[in-house]
């Protein structure tokens, strides 16, 4: 393991100083040792800071410390999207007190200003991700000094500093909506009042986003990011240029959405310098922009030959409906597979905790209290997925939606689930994207070394068992489990995969969402069509058409909307976009302050167990909620930090 100490004088934007603080900076896996945040770092050490880029190897171990700074979003307690929102619950109060679990409060409304939960801008898991932006700024300023560094990896390494500068400034923005621009950093002997930084209008920040991904795009393999990675055993998880053009399509995409595109809710809120910080003007140009940045990242992927996943069982005999399951779990959980854009790993196994959190007791002679289970999908995304016909629940005219939550016995013909065991309707006849996705009593869970059955009534070993780990709902994630994890009654080995920040499936959805926005409804199909192939199921086409009670319904732009939304819904579900994309569309007030339902864990009948009953009542709060508050102390020290409105 590299390490590589700095030692700066910060001079913070927000008007406090530290002098001589040193930041151990870990490669890839490191944490800043530093918790404290500032909006921007001079380096005033200047021996310090040529002795770092005084040869290759030096300033080598520098651009690794700027992965360092990247959050761990395969970490179910450090990543927002994940217990932050609500497609996995769990029990409340918590009988832990760690930190990390900051972001369960963030999903049941309890968010502050005072000292905001997973806050990213002072520090977070170790991060700051203003400290990143500055280290990147650093390390842009100073590549010049290195002088046996060959042009094509500078070329190469000033690429990935820009990306990794961008996708700071996009994962704050994201959080906090209009941020400042940090594109250098400021001077020592800047005056106290050009460190007081403004915020700028939302347009400006994804603009300027949008430009230094085109820059570290730009180039070929010779003379910029690679188009893919050649190098498996050392380069694995570092920044290609498909990845960049991706993360740019997101960024647009999610620009031209509703709560950045003509948005009235935050119409009044100004920079103390008088500008508007959000357009409330409807801007059309911006799906058009959106859909073409789209196709080019789409085309770049198919140039390095990335394509949807499908299953390859190898020497394990599986049939066509365990097939088609497989390719949903392992287009998310074999490492670096065919559909993987941009993943993020590291030497910590940020997903080692998440798949022990979503998996639950699965074989009555090895319990293994490592199991935990305790990522709980509510009843609402049980209901999400389509039915085997490929179209909602609540649409499909030969599906009995009346009476899904009354008991039926399975048959040996109900794939997915224990022949002879009862369960509600609800979990019958379902698209493969169900069954491949959750888990829950009478269900079965196929692993590589075999299929186990999960029952989770009272008393039944994958059932709470203890007053903490274990699913209050009575569902579990079975879609972030890698097949490839074993158990013992005393010990657990697992294969950790590299988190899918983006993955083609992913880009493909936001192409048809991008498409259908800016009138080009028909061409947004084949894009549709093709994920939901992959699942096993017809074209949207077919399936309104001979199945749905509003056949018509993919024929208009509000109608295909709907569609894409769920159709995103489904495919990335538990892999934290659905928290984003619910606030990007402005439908989180409802579908957040929807009441959290779960199965009654606490009884051992079939009629008892299979009882619905409320969890929780959570609040998202509009236009509070949509961003988080900037720390009032940060206010406090500098003026021109205006606050989020409703905080």
């Amino acid at each position: 393991m590299k390490l590589l100490t700095i030692y700066t004088r910060y001079s913070g934007l927000l008007g406090r100083k530290s002098m001589g603080l040193a930041l151990l900076l870990l490669i890839v896996a490191g944490m800043p040792s530093c918790k404290k945040s500032y909006l921007d770092v001079v380096p005033d050490n200047v021996a310090t800071i040529d002795n770092a880029f005084a040869n290759r190897n030096e300033a080598e171990k520098y651009l690794f410390t700027l992965y360092s700074y990247l959050p761990q979003e395969g970490h179910p307690d450090k990543n927002p999207a994940f217990s932050g929102g609500d497609e996995a619950w769990t029990y409340w109060p918590m009988t832990e007190d760690f930190f990390y679990l900051d972001p369960y409060n963030i999903a049941r409304g309890n968010q502050n200003r005072a000292d905001p939960y997973m806050n990213y801008w002072d520090g977070y898991d170790g991060k700051s991700l203003w400290q990143g932006i500055r280290a990147c700024n650093t390390f842009l300023d100073n590549l010049d000094k290195v002088t046996d560094l060959q042009p094509y990896v500078k070329a190469r390494w000033v690429a990935e500093a820009k990306f990794l500068k961008a996708y700071f400034h996009w994962y704050l923005f994201r959080m906090y909506g209009p941020i400042p621009i940090m594109d250098k950093n400021i001077s020592i002997t800047a005056p106290p009042e050009e460190v007081k930084v403004y915020r700028q209008p939302a347009d400006s920040v994804v603009n300027y986003i949008a430009r230094l991904l085109d820059d570290a795009a730009a180039g070929d393999d010779n003379t910029g990011l690679p188009s893919v990675i050649t190098s498996a055993s050392t380069e694995l998880g570092r920044v290609t240029k498909v990845a960049a053009l991706a993360i740019k399509a997101r960024v647009l995409v999610t620009g031209a959405s509703p709560l950045f595109n003509g948005n009235n809710d935050f119409a009044g809120l100004k920079a103390n310098n008088g500008k508007l910080l959000f357009n409330p003007q409807y801007d059309a140009t911006k799906w058009a922009r959106a859909a073409a940045a789209c196709k080019v990242a789409i085309d770049a992927a198919a140039a390095a030959g990335l394509k949807l996943y499908y299953f390859t069982p190898g020497i394990t005999a599986v049939d066509d409906v365990t097939k088609v399951e497989m390719n949903i779990r392992n287009s998310v959980c074999e490492k670096w597979n065919s559909e993987l854009i941009w993943g993020l790993t590291s030497s910590g196994n940020p997903t080692f905790w998440l798949q022990e959190y979503a998996i639950p007791q699965l074989d009555p002679n090895n319990i293994n209290l490592d199991l935990k289970g305790k990522l709980a999908p509510p009843l609402k995304m049980a209901e999400l997925f389509y039915t085997k016909n490929g179209v909602p629940i609540e649409e499909d005219k030969t599906w009995d939606y009346a009476n899904r939550f009354k008991l039926r016995t399975t048959t040996s013909a109900d794939a997915g689930m224990q022949n002879g065991y009862q369960t509600v309707g609800l979990h019958f006849d379902r698209e493969r994207r169900f069954y491949a996705d959750m888990a829950f009593d009478g269900s079965t869970w196929f692993m590589k070394n075999g299929t186990y059955n999960v029952q989770s009534k009272l008393e039944q070993y994958s059932g709470k068992k203890q007053s903490r780990l274990y699913s209050i709902t009575g569902y579990y994630t079975k879609k972030i489990v890698n097949w490839n994890l074993v158990f013992s009654s005393t010990n657990v080995t697992l294969e950790s995969y590299p988190w899918p920040v983006m993955r083609l499936s992913d880009l493909y959805l936001l192409y048809a969402e991008a498409l259908n926005e800016s009138g080009n409804s028909a061409a947004a199909l084949p894009y549709l069509n093709q994920v939901r192939a992959r699942a096993g199921l017809k074209s949207v086409e077919s399936s309104w058409t001979n199945f749905s009670t509003n056949p018509a319904k993919y024929t208009s732009v509000s109608g295909l909307r709907d569609i894409i939304r769920q159709e995103r819904g489904i495919e990335m579900a538990f892999e934290g976009s659905r928290f984003w994309d619910l606030r990007r569309w402005k439908t989180a007030p409802q579908v957040l302050s929807a009441p959290i339902y779960g199965w009654d864990i606490l009884q051992s009948s079939y009629e008892d167990y299979n009882r619905r009953v409320l969890l929780y009542s959570p609040r998202f709060v509009a236009p509070r909620d949509y961003f988080w508050p900037i720390k009032e102390y940060n206010l406090q020290v500098n003026p021109n930090l205006v606050q989020n409105s409703g905080w």
